[in-house]
């Protein structure tokens, strides 16, 4: 019997095609204007809401891995910045990076790529509650290391505030922050268990071609 590329107790896998991996950056680029539709909250001196977009995005790179991760979601920031209302409170255009939440878009697509790094290695070493504890610590990480110190930066830049006082106005997110990366590991995890070839390299590896001919030779 011939091996094919389909999943098999010999551990083959179907190759991702380049069409799947350009729909699903669509997809969740979509998903990512769906979710900044929703209602914000502002807070803090200068008013930059609380939006699910963080969820959102680490659900990109949790789900997608690196580059699709960062595909999709580069792809939502330059729709929007080319004048899309899909930005928080429905606004568009280039004129978003004047105002105050100018730091946290521009991090959005390095956040999904962090992410998204975590996110490739952890599904190829853990399931179930491991997984999601890593992937929550990569979502988490990304959130810590960039999302919030260019958000900081923006507002010190755009909003005029020292530095110190952004840094004190940004500690508002983190909470909801720390919720949105537990929903997005949770949600990651159900995903990964019900498709999990959704993180596989595209190709067959030679161990796994050999594994699959000595299978079908016996």
């Amino acid at each position: 019997m011939t091996p094919t590329h389909s999943t098999t107790s010999a551990g083959i896998t179907r190759p991702r095609s380049a069409g799947s991996d350009i729909a699903l950056v669509a997809v969740f680029a979509a998903m990512l204007a769906a979710f900044a539709m929703m209602p914000p909250v502002p807070v803090g001196p200068l008013g930059v809401p609380i939006t699910l977009q963080t969820f959102a995005i680490a659900l990109c790179g949790m789900v997608l891995g690196p580059w699709r991760g960062f595909s999709a979601t580069l792809l939502y920031v330059v729709l929007g910045l080319v004048g899309l209302p899909i930005f928080s409170g429905m606004r568009g255009g280039i004129g978003v990076l004047a105002g105050p939440s100018a730091g946290y878009i521009l991090s959005f697509a390095l956040y999904a790529l962090l992410a998204g790094l975590i996110a490739r290695w952890a599904v190829r070493r853990f399931s179930g509650m491991k997984l999601g504890v890593v992937l929550f610590l990569g979502g988490f990480g990304g959130s810590v290391l960039l999302n919030h110190p260019l958000g900081i930066l923006g507002m010190s830049i755009n909003g005029d505030l020292p530095l110190g006082v952004a840094a004190v106005a940004d500690l508002a997110y983190w909470p909801g922050d720390i919720v949105k990366n537990i929903l997005a590991a949770s949600v990651a995890v159900l995903i990964h268990r019900a498709f999990p070839d959704v993180l596989r390299r595209r190709g067959v590896s030679v161990e796994s071609v050999s594994a699959g001919q000595a299978q079908a030779a016996k």
